[in-house]
């Protein structure tokens, strides 16, 4: 069975693989919205693969995430996988649909952010390593409110034993707080950010990002524009900048998500980034996120993707993190003449979490988006 390339009628088949396994499932519109990713559209690379079951439609699914970098003047591209799924009608097809996405052309890296504990070995036969050495099994969280965490743990022991019964409960731990307009209460020199035009404070901040020398995924407002268009999110994601005289220096976005019926929300940092020689700027950041996440009903604050650099930025912030994780969910093989892997120190917005995060389950009102007010102040609706 070989993998053919993503096609838009495939899009009803993928629906129902991601059901099958209780993954995200996205709108015709969110995967039209993710067909049209501008870096995609400009390399002509494939949405994703998918191999066809006995019956001719799409039983094995691989996502193909492509993101534009910049590294000084230059542009390069990367390759982030996501959403492997294999029915048994098509089993043993990981292998070819990993061959694709590992062998194909045209990027300085292929990897996956978000991979679990089952699917790991297999990106280390596709000549994937895991990356960065000393991080990849790292993950970040900032409890918020244990109470929901302890019941979480509590409903998954529960459907161990009597996985019917719980399932037919529906949706657990929800909350008054989500999705409603929230003031923040945040510290000196961090506001929301609301402006992604191309002459925005925003964009001064990027253009000073990207000549600082580091690989660095395309923060672009064109691109972050496209980011906030998915048609499929419940709740706005929040954005903060940290501003000193008058300049942005640093700026945070964050997502509401709950990965399943059982689990408590979680507010999931999507990126952090600072400009040189503004120390506090990050750990201001963090603050102003832990603070948020209690407001908009969050039980933790999480940073799925972690490097040494990020660490030395969040300096004690880290260290009074709990630790996650505990496998190799960071996986990179990178091309021969790719840069440096030293230039690069991704967050989790080089990944796939931003569109592989399931959103918390709200109406229809609050789908079309809510607003989340800091200081008076008030963010742009996605």
């Amino acid at each position: 069975m070989l993998p053919r390339e993503i096609t838009e009628g495939d899009y009803p088949a993928i629906q129902a693989l991601h059901r099958s396994v209780g993954w995200p499932e996205r709108s015709m519109a969110g995967w039209r919205w993710l067909h049209a990713n501008p870096a995609r559209l400009e390399t002509g690379a494939p949405a994703g693969w998918v191999v066809d079951g006995p019956d001719g439609t799409p039983a094995a699914h691989a996502g193909n995430l492509i993101q534009r970098f910049r590294l000084g003047d230059r542009s390069l591209y990367g390759a982030s996988g996501f959403s492997i799924i294999v029915s048994p009608a098509a089993r043993g097809s990981s292998r070819s649909l990993l061959k694709a996405f590992a062998s194909q052309p045209g990027v300085f890296a292929r990897y996956t952010f978000n991979a679990n504990t089952k699917s790991q070995p297999l990106y280390v036969r596709h000549g994937m390593k895991a990356w960065p050495e000393q991080t990849h099994a790292l993950k970040l969280s900032w409890i918020v409110n244990p109470v929901p965490l302890a019941l979480g743990r509590l409903l998954r022991r529960l459907y161990d034993v009597a996985p019917r019964i719980v399932s037919g409960l529906g949706e657990q731990l929800m909350n008054d707080r989500l999705g409603r307009a929230v003031r923040l209460a945040l510290p000196p020199g961090v506001g929301p950010l609301t402006d992604f035009s191309d002459t925005s404070p925003y964009a001064r901040f990027w253009e000073r990002l990207a000549t600082e020398g580091r690989l660095l995924a395309d923060r672009s407002p064109e691109v972050q524009r496209w980011r906030l268009q998915d048609p499929d999110l419940s709740i706005p994601p929040l954005a903060l900048t940290f501003e000193r005289d008058g300049a942005v220096v640093g700026y945070a976005m964050a997502l509401m998500a709950k990965s399943n019926i059982l689990e408590p929300p979680v507010l999931e940092i999507i990126d952090l980034e600072t400009l040189e020689g503004h120390a506090d700027a990050a750990p201001a950041l963090l603050t102003a996120l832990r603070r948020a996440a209690r407001a908009m009903g969050a039980a933790k604050l999480r940073m799925q993707t972690v490097t040494p650099f990020m660490l030395q930025r969040l300096g004690d912030l880290a260290g009074a993190a709990r630790r996650e994780g505990g496998w190799g969910h960071c996986h990179v093989r990178f091309q021969e003449d790719a840069p440096d892997p030293a230039l690069w120190s991704p967050t989790p917005y080089d990944g796939d979490y931003a569109v592989c995060l399931r959103p918390v389950p709200l109406g229809e009102a609050v789908r079309r988006g809510h607003a989340v007010r800091a200081a008076g102040s008030v963010t742009s609706k996605a």
